[in-house]
């Protein structure tokens, strides 16, 4: 079978968006399918083109006028899948449906070419109430067309538990991992006895409200200040074992965030020493810190932007490091794991003594962890998607 990944965009080597879609079309390829991507970039001369792995498939040019072409132009995409004999279009939104792009599908159906688009995150209309009045007004075009450009496609692919997005039938599957790309957790590296070493990875936003991390090490600290022994109690009663506890942010964090959420957190509690922002890291850098942590923070705060239920690429990627790791959404695929604490969907700060007490009798191993998300490997998550659109139950 001849397949098309659609991307609307181009790509980054520092994002996490990329390297899921490589992994993505990776899977597929797995499984013996024909699988070309198609994307939108600059070339290397700052024009605006369309391209088919890596060869342009239509050249725009430079300025605005090319960048409305690029934009509203999909004849070009359309008459390559008619001539290569795509049979199946794998489209990822981008929160950008149109008159110009439903016209694309439907001229796909009429054709007899199948389509699903797959939706990252669902909902994600609360998504942009941060975001700057252009992504706004994209967001209320994207509204008045989407149920009409959805219509034309198989399906929509969903890491929700929703049943049916936009008036069409869903597809649901978990987020996946890539095995190759994830070494194992190497948990004799870290410090155990007087320390604990907690990790974020995420191009940060609001909705992993790592705040919440941070205001519950400044109010252990602050309960811990008030004992001089090294443990707490309260009568014949121990309240818990003490740890020095430190928090690596992994990623991105826009200025406007660090400020509004996390430099008031940090100074409130003079926590300064305990928190390290270490920036994008990738391979070796990555690894090292991952090593000098027993414990992962999921997101925190999705019920900010109105999401209960959704199975996000982080939880996963812990899970096949095989380290342990807290969030508060509903996940199905970790929500009674033994390696899994969930945390309340609310702003409380997180009960750092909760996690201590946790990893004071944790005792299961990297391998034993990783061996329960083997199902998730994207080869098996994308079967899941041909299957249901070619062999429906």
């Amino acid at each position: 079978m001849k397949i098309l990944f659609l991307v609307y965009h181009g790509f980054s080597d520092h994002s996490g968006i990329t390297k899921k879609i490589h992994y993505q079309v990776k899977g597929l390829k797995e499984n013996g399918y024909d699988v070309r991507l198609c994307y939108y970039d600059f070339s290397p001369e700052g024009h605006r083109c369309q391209y088919v792995d890596g060869l342009v498939l239509k050249d725009y040019g430079k300025g605005k006028w090319a960048g409305l072409r690029q934009r509203f132009d999909c004849d070009s995409v359309y008459h390559y899948c008619v001539k290569e004999g795509i049979q199946f279009v794998y489209a990822r939104c981008f929160m950008n449906a149109s008159p110009w792009l439903t016209h694309f599908f439907k001229k796909l159906r009429k054709s007899g070419i199948h389509a699903v688009t797959e939706i990252p995150t669902y909902p994600y209309d609360q998504e942009f109430r941060t975001f700057e009045w252009k992504m706004r007004m994209e967001l209320k075009v994207d509204q008045l067309f989407r149920h009409n450009l959805y219509k034309y496609m198989d399906a929509m692919v969903t890491f929700s538990d929703a049943k049916e997005i936009f008036g069409q039938r869903t597809i649901n599957i978990s987020n996946g991992v890539d095995f190759d790309s994830i070494p194992v957790h190497d948990s004799q590296r870290s410090t155990l006895n007087t320390q604990l070493h907690l990790i974020g990875v995420a191009e940060v936003h609001p909705w992993h409200a790592f705040d919440r991390v941070m205001a519950g090490i400044g109010e252990y600290y602050s309960r811990r200040s008030k004992d001089e022994g090294q443990r707490l109690w309260i009568g014949e009663q121990t309240l818990g074992e003490r740890k020095d506890v430190y928090f690596h942010v992994v990623g991105g964090v826009h200025p406007h965030h660090m400020k509004k959420y996390f430099t008031p957190l940090i100074e409130k509690y003079q926590i300064q020493d305990k928190v390290i922002f270490h920036g994008t890291l990738f391979g070796k850098e990555l690894d090292d810190v991952f090593n000098q942590c027993q414990f992962a923070i999921g997101s925190l705060g999705r019920h900010r932007s109105g999401i209960t239920n959704i199975k996000t690429l982080k939880n996963r990627e812990y899970a096949t490091r095989g380290i342990p790791f807290i969030y508060s959404e509903q996940d199905s695929d970790f929500d009674h794991q033994p390696y899994v604490i969930k945390a309340p969907a609310d702003e409380t700060p997180i009960d750092i003594q909760q996690i201590i007490d946790f990893m004071a009798d944790f005792t299961m191993k990297p391998e034993e962890i990783r061996k329960t998300v083997e199902s998730l490997q994207w080869k098996v998550q994308m079967k899941k998607v041909v299957d249901a659109v070619f062999n429906p139950q």
